[in-house]
């Protein structure tokens, strides 16, 4: 007999794994199709254990850090054997968690992979053989894979990707990491803290060239102080290897050849849609990706389609968000996807985290707009914290001072940037962020500190204005 559910979702990642607990607490019968791991790459192969070794690359350089604060201690040895196992207790313990989730929430669980077919049901292939569910609905959410570009020999190299590198046995003499991107110089804060020499080739004039040019130019001069060289404006030619080591062959912007050499290479230029679920199908995509509206409706009945099979922001909290979407429209709720206050972290040392327009995409919209920026260097927590590097900036709509933009750059900031999140979800602005009273001292307060530097300026300009009639 042909097992029958409401909502079938393919997929078991952040925007997979929501989706099917949101829809089974409507009430919906609900079944969640997974290859591999629940959690998705996020838990297994991106986010969660990525975090981990960020964590460990921290308190190495707090440990170093402490020497000049009078705090000594011996030499600091490294086993990356237990790193490598606190890493892999940590994803168990979540992957633990989602699977109690899905018992508690009375899911069906599926191990294998799930094909849609176009007559809307689903065809299960598990290791034992196949099995065919009859779905109301469908939600997509098969994630994505490592990009690899065509670069010349490259198929004859042995090479890592952000889905292999965790499987490291130990730690690196020279990596060199193709991308600069969010992904690449997250791994060259780790390898760099394990005291690997770390070389970064980008082809974009800046690393992390999608985010605020500021925090970019801030994070190339931190990691360069630990010793990472940056490539900006370069091109990978071809890629060589000989007795296991790397060559990677580059010219910069003006042509100069560069010869790189490392034990290590990490491929970090994004990502591919996973489209194994829909191949049998013609829906309509945007360039590579699953097309989809703003109630996450592909333009097949009945089917929807979330996180990174659909492009976009490509975050772990964007395709839960959306998963709950793709549920309640599923589910005949009407809802729709707003991605206006959508937080973007980097958990780099320090960290980069950023939330709505930046000064320049504003201005492109032909908004008048004003930045303002506040040090960390003026924060007392930051200071006594030994963490005066970073700072707030915050973009402000001139007329009434609405905040639509924030950046923050420094010491858990990927904690911060949510109260930014809020005062723009809530179109507060300036005025209101400079009333509300935070602790002190915090460095949070870097934030109400921007705000109340901004309210001081406009109410000059104002004076200006009233004086100038």
């Amino acid at each position: 007999m042909t097992a029958s559910y409401e909502i079938v979702v393919i997929g078991g990642g952040p925007g997979g794994y929501v989706a099917a607990l949101h829809a089974a607490e409507l009430g919906k019968k609900t079944a969640l199709i997974e290859a591999d791991h629940l959690g998705g790459t996020c838990l297994n192969r991106g986010c969660i254990p990525s975090k981990t070794y960020l964590k460990h690359s921290e308190v190495i350089d707090q440990i170093e850090k402490a020497r000049e604060w009078g705090i000594e201690t011996g030499p600091l040895t490294l086993s990356f054997e237990k790193m490598r196992n606190r890493k892999d207790d940590v994803i168990q313990r979540l992957r633990s968690g989602i699977a109690f989730l899905m018992k508690k929430g009375k899911i069906d669980v599926y191990n294998g992979y799930g094909t849609l077919a176009k007559d809307g049901t689903v065809r299960v292939k598990t290791e034992t053989g196949e099995e065919t569910l009859q779905a109301g609905k469908v939600i997509v959410a098969t994630g994505s894979t490592p990009a690899v570009p065509p670069i010349p020999g490259l198929e004859s190299v042995q090479y890592d990707t952000s889905d292999t590198i965790f499987d490291l046995a130990d730690i690196p003499k020279k990596v060199i990491i193709i991308g600069g991107g969010v992904i690449g110089v997250e791994f060259a804060t780790i390898f760099a803290s394990l005291k690997a020499e770390v070389t970064v080739v980008e082809a974009a004039d800046r690393i992390i060239p999608t985010e605020d040019a500021e925090a970019s130019k801030f994070l190339a001069g931190v990691l360069k102080k630990k010793g990472v060289k940056l490539h900006t404006s370069s091109t990978v030619q071809k890629v060589q290897e000989a007795n296991g080591a790397k060559k990677v062959i580059c010219s910069d912007a003006k042509g100069n050849e560069l010869v790189l050499e490392a034990d290590i290479l990490l491929v970090s230029t994004g990502r591919r849609p996973n489209l194994s679920a829909t191949k049998d199908l013609n829906l309509a995509q945007n360039g590579p990706f699953i097309q989809v509206n703003e109630k996450m409706e592909t333009s097949m009945e009945n089917v929807y389609a979330v996180g990174d099979v659909i492009g976009g922001w490509q975050l772990a909290h964007a395709a839960s968000a959306e998963g709950v979407v793709a549920v309640n429209n599923a589910a005949g709720i009407e809802d729709h996807m707003d991605y206006k206050v959508m937080p973007r972290c980097i958990y780099t040392l320090p960290e980069i985290a950023s939330v709505g327009l930046s000064e320049e995409e504003a201005k492109k919209q032909g908004m008048e707009v004003r930045v303002e920026k506040f040090d960390f260097a003026g924060s007392g927590k930051a200071l006594s914290a030994g963490e005066p590097q970073g700072f707030t900036k915050v973009i402000y709509e001139e007329k009434y001072g609405e905040i639509i933009g924030v950046v923050m750059v420094g010491s858990h900031v990927t904690e911060m940037i949510s109260e930014a999140s809020a005062f723009m979800y809530l179109e507060g602005t300036v005025e209101e962020a400079a009333k509300m009273v935070h602790p002190h001292p915090t460095i949070s307060e870097t934030f109400f500190e921007a705000a109340v530097n901004a309210v001081h300026k406009l109410k000059k300009s104002k004076h200006k204005v009233a004086s100038a009639i």
